[in-house]
């Protein structure tokens, strides 16, 4: 499973590339308000650190105006994916953009019809909410397997699922069981997947023991 990280915080997304887990960075309007900084800097920013995709989403819901901005959006780098909306105006987008040789991030999915109608548009990802989904109380990552169910019935189609709106390690967990090919997670989701209490407990004793030998490697 490849890792992306769910933030446009260029001070984090550097803390975390420097880890090598990073494969790619997915943003948002949301995200890029609470970075502070302009969105096109910004993209362009989070590109040059981290060489796989950075997904930059249209704000516009028209498909002639997305697709203007999706074009503005590609041209900031070679590693963006421009975001467009699951609308009948962000498939459009996505098809003409994906024919031009620009990876599409189709986001806000939350039905397998949904990810079906987006794969044959041409996206590259595919973007299912799980925490929105359990959030009123339906089973997001039942959405996961449905969309690989569906999606391996057909090998023709190289649209990737980006499970987004990860809201624990669990949901990393689970998607990665189920073949899901993209986890994006907030930092502080991607920095619990490293803690285990019996790691620290049993590091704490090597430690301890260590320097009751009085030794020194260096």
């Amino acid at each position: 499973m490849k890792f992306f990280v769910d933030t446009a915080d260029i001070a984090e997304i550097r803390d975390l590339a420097a880890s090598g887990l990073l494969d790619g960075v997915t943003t948002n309007p949301s995200l890029i308000l609470k970075s502070g900084k302009p969105m096109l800097d910004t993209i362009r920013e989070i590109c040059a650190v981290v060489p796989g995709p950075v997904s930059a989403e249209v704000t516009a819901t028209e498909h002639g105006k997305m697709l203007e901005e999706g074009r503005k959006l590609a041209k900031l780098a070679r590693n963006v994916a421009v975001k467009v909306p699951l609308t009948p105006d962000g498939l459009k987008t996505c098809k003409v953009l994906s024919g031009e040789g620009t990876m599409v991030n189709v986001t806000l999915c939350f039905s397998p019809a949904q990810a079906l109608l987006a794969a044959k548009a041409g996206a590259t990802f595919i973007s299912p909410f799980v925490g929105r989904l359990d959030d009123i109380g339906h089973d997001g990552m039942s959405l996961i397997a449905e969309i690989m169910q569906i999606y391996r019935q057909y090998p023709h189609l190289k649209t990737e699922v980006l499970v987004a709106s990860v809201r624990h390690p669990q949901h990393v967990v689970q998607a990665a069981k189920l073949g899901a090919h993209v986890s994006t997670v907030p930092p502080n989701v991607l920095r619990q997947l490293f803690k285990h209490a019996l790691t620290d407990a049993g590091l704490k004793a090597f430690l301890d023991d260590w320097a009751k030998t009085g030794q020194s490697i260096l």
